[in-house]
């Protein structure tokens, strides 16, 4: 039902988690948080929120590979799980990219078509606009100077609802102390692959049904990022959440749902 595992791409790692036993495959893109900490032994942990959809979907979360090339771009990235799926003899998946997860989802959608059934982007835009431009760079100076507490609480002021932050802002004195890594490379390497980012020119070949999720209140790639996606990518549905932001999948009780709706072809 549960298992942690990696592998190996080029002379690197990648590690993933899998849950469930269902015939249908689905694959799960996280965001930046990656770069803080991975997947790898948490696939009980990860699972929890998806225990609903294991009796029909076998589900992988992927980390991006480690160690991550600082010049890494997001089309390697793309490449790279492209590969991993390939090794782990996944022929066609439903992919859910959230955020920078998201960005690679369009790559991998565009260049590598054959692996993709059903396309799913969650708070996450066609390229670095000056929203998440502005979000990035303030992520990185922060990590070069080593302040994850500045990190963390900058993430969630600008990816929570403020209902959320109300409650949330009483654990700002421990965040400093929550997921902080060894050093930022490998945080750096995506933030600044995220800052590279513009996937506009592959958009037009993604071909696979496509489902568009955004937060209106989004202040971390805005929600002009979901409707421009919508535009370029012909026959996407789009979903826009009033009132929440960039934390969209998770604080609306309906994500999962309506992400695995869309993969089982249901309206």
């Amino acid at each position: 039902m549960y298992c942690n595992g990696s592998v190996s791409v080029g002379s690197a790692q990648m590690y993933y988690v899998r849950f469930g036993t269902g015939p249908r495959t689905a694959v799960l893109l996280p965001g930046l948080s990656d770069g803080l900490v991975t997947v790898r032994g948490k696939a009980r942990l990860l699972g929890q929120p998806y225990r609903g959809f294991f009796r029909d979907f076998t589900i992988y979360m992927f980390s991006r590979k480690e160690p991550l090339a600082e010049d890494c771009s997001i089309r390697e990235m793309a490449a790279d799980q492209a590969e991993a799926l390939r090794l782990l003899g996944i022929g066609r998946a439903c992919v859910l990219g959230v955020s920078e997860g998201g960005m690679i989802a369009q790559y991998l959608a565009g260049d590598h078509p054959q692996l993709i059934e059903r396309l799913a982007l969650a708070v996450t835009a066609p390229y670095a606009n000056e929203t998440v431009q502005r979000f990035a760079k303030q992520r990185i100076e922060e990590a070069r100077r080593g302040d994850h507490k500045a990190i963390m609480i900058g993430s969630a002021e600008s990816g929570y609802s403020e209902k959320k932050l109300k409650s949330y802002r009483r654990l700002y004195p421990l965040l400093g102390l929550i997921g902080k890594p060894k050093d930022y490379r490998r945080f750096l390497a995506n933030a600044n692959a995220i800052l590279r980012f513009d996937a506009r020119g592959a958009l037009g070949q993604i071909r696979c049904p496509t489902l568009i999720l955004g937060g209106e209140e989004d202040k971390t790639v805005g929600p002009e990022g979901s409707k421009e996606l919508h535009a370029a990518i012909a026959g996407s549905e789009l979903y826009m959440y009033p009132g929440l932001g960039h934390a969209a999948y998770e604080e609306a009780p309906d994500f999962n749902r309506r992400v695995f709706g869309f993969f089982e072809g249901k309206k």
